[in-house]
């Protein structure tokens, strides 16, 4: 299993994953008011600014105050590294 910090030590499974967004859209602060209504929100900012929001396979929403692009080069760097040890 991969994951990859998605900020304060709070770890994701790369694998589940669907997609990481920016919060600053109407449709996305919809997505995360209902998330948060229906009770599948898992807030890892500790307080910050929400700079991403992870969707993932089980439609749990995770905010996160890393940027996207940042958290996408975690990800990046970690598969990267894993298939170098697995030659």
């Amino acid at each position: 299993m991969i994951f990859v910090n998605v900020g304060f030590g709070n770890l994701v499974q790369v694998s589940k994953i669907i997609s990481i967004l920016n919060p600053d859209s109407a449709p996305i602060k919809r997505l995360i008011q209902e998330s948060r209504d229906a009770g599948i929100l898992l807030d890892a900012t500790c307080g910050r600014r929400t700079r991403s929001v992870v969707v993932s396979e089980s439609d749990h929403i995770i905010l996160s105050a890393i940027q996207s692009e940042t958290l996408y080069a975690r990800m990046q760097g970690k598969e990267a590294n894993d298939a170098e040890e697995a030659e």
